[in-house]
């Protein structure tokens, strides 16, 4: 087995697609629009299933915001530099919601950034 996706509902799907693609880099992989569904899926990652996990953006047709609620947490990313990636995020106008530094009680170096439809993006220096 291997994780394969993981799904989020966005509000504008083009402005997601940009975030992902231009503030951390990732590849548009695909695209299916289903209009009888009303619904559109964007698939955007580092690499191609199996070997890589993607993201998978739907937009439901005249859907712009969701309630987030409490449960779902982050999704985390392993970066060679994490003050880069901050600032490669803060250049395409996206928002670095806590600045790089250790996590609390270790030496790791993390910092958050937050997407357009406010998901959290732990970025974990490797």
């Amino acid at each position: 087995m291997n994780l394969l996706h993981t799904m989020l509902r966005v509000g504008e799907l083009q402005r997601s697609i940009d975030f992902y693609t231009q503030a951390l880099g990732m590849t548009l992989l695909r695209t299916t629009d289903r209009p009888e569904q009303k619904y559109t899926l964007a698939f955007v990652g580092y690499g191609k299933n199996p070997e890589h996990a993607e993201l998978e953006l739907t937009y439901n047709y005249g859907v712009a915001s969701y309630d987030l609620g409490n449960a779902f947490g982050h999704i985390a990313l392993g970066v060679p530099d994490v003050v880069a990636t901050c600032n490669q995020v803060r250049a395409a106008g996206g928002v670095v919601s806590r600045e790089p530094g250790p996590v609390k009680g270790g030496s790791t170096l993390i910092a958050f950034v937050t997407d357009p439809d406010g998901y959290k993006i732990e970025l974990i220096q490797r």
